[in-house]
């Protein structure tokens, strides 16, 4: 009797542990975002705006032929339309970018925690490329031409980079309405508060004095 009790608590684990693998289909057409909470149903962190009050304007966005600001230290620029900007997209899980590179511009090495990212260079030539978990840390990078896609998988350091004399251009797909991003030097470096010189001393067996140095760079 206790093996047959042990027995279907497993199954129960294990089928919950199937239920809650990925994120549940929506059980609505749309949850078109709202920021005023009155008479609105909260769904996947946002409210939703009453279903017969939606518009077409509600699942537009207009100015992604625009191109975005590149005249920065790495040379380049990311226009996201996200569930922030484009309120349908609210519990659809989805949402695009559009990447400005100037001549040799990077965007650098980052993560998306909660996306894969699905490119396509619109212009140019881009470098890209990203790193497989510990601990084979292995890189995998193509040179992409027009009209090329390449996926980076959710979570993974990633990055690209214009190796061209001219601008580029690429449009992202990414797989959540709010992908998320941690840009990995930023983060090591231009956390507030700082992480502590010891810690980044030992992680990157270097003197004291580059890290602080490195610090000062953001």
């Amino acid at each position: 009797m206790a093996a047959h009790a042990a027995a279907c608590i497993a199954m129960l684990a294990l089928a919950f542990c199937f239920a809650s693998a990925s994120d549940p289909s929506p059980l609505q057409d749309f949850c078109v975002a709202l920021d005023d909470t009155k008479e609105a149903l909260f769904v996947n962190g946002k409210f939703c705006k009453d279903p017969k009050l939606v518009t077409a304007n509600d699942f537009t966005f207009s100015g992604l032929n625009m191109p975005g600001n590149t005249s920065n230290k790495v040379g380049s620029n990311v226009t996201l339309v996200n569930v922030d900007k484009l309120a349908g997209l609210n519990t659809l899980g989805i949402s695009i970018a559009r990447l400005d590179f100037a001549p040799y511009g990077l965007n650098p090495p980052h993560t998306h925690p909660r996306a894969t990212e699905l490119l396509t260079v619109i212009e140019g030539t881009l470098h890209v490329g990203f790193v497989t978990s510990n601990p084979q840390n292995r890189l995998i990078t193509k040179i992409l031409n027009v009209g090329d896609v390449f996926v980076f998988p959710v979570g993974l350091i990633h990055f690209q980079q214009n190796v061209g004399k001219t601008n580029a251009l690429a449009i992202a797909g990414l797989s959540s309405q709010n992908p998320g991003v941690i840009t990995i030097a930023n983060a090591v470096f231009g956390s507030n508060p700082p992480i502590s010189v010891d810690v980044l001393t030992k992680a990157f067996q270097v003197d004291k004095n580059v890290i602080k140095y490195l610090q000062a760079q953001f």
